[in-house]
């Protein structure tokens, strides 16, 4: 025989009591703040894609044998020369560097930029869904403790 608890069940927020509102409520702050901080982070690398396509743009034939500064760390440059405009060596994650053709690497760095766009788009969505969720908690929220003051002013009164 299966069971049932497997599957979560779903409660009305209605149903819930002022604690258990703002527990909720809680959760979904945090939560807000973790999609938050990762749509931030998709976005710096999304810029960061965005600013390697530039670079391979510059590696030009007419800029061979020019001297130009080559990053070692990020606040850590070298002076350096261009000997070979075709090819450049591309940033595969986790350490590995590939030596691709300029068209290889803007092809790479489109699809990174590309495939950021897609995941972003879907963070947006799910980080709206999560806000009105909120706002109906919140309206929720709000109604219940009316509802206790009014009725501790009928008490009173």
């Amino acid at each position: 025989m299966a069971s049932s608890s497997s599957a979560p069940q779903q409660i009305a927020v209605t149903d819930l009591d002022v604690p258990q509102l703002a527990d909720v409520r809680r959760q979904l702050e945090e939560e807000l703040t973790h999609l938050s901080n990762s749509y931030a982070q998709l976005r710096q690398a999304q810029a960061k894609f965005r600013a390697c396509i530039e670079n391979v743009g510059q590696v030009k034939s007419e800029n061979k044998d020019k001297t130009i500064l080559v990053p070692l760390t990020n606040s850590l440059y070298v002076p350096g020369k261009l000997h070979d405009t075709e090819h450049v060596i591309v940033d595969v994650g986790t350490g590995y560097f590939v030596k691709k053709t300029r068209a290889q690497a803007l092809k790479h760095y489109e699809s990174k930029v590309e495939y950021i766009r897609t995941n972003v788009e879907a963070l947006q969505e799910t980080i709206q869904k999560k806000q009105d969720n909120m706002n109906y908690l919140i309206s929720v929220l709000q109604a219940k403790l009316q509802q206790q003051a009014g009725g501790k002013e009928a008490k009173a009164g």
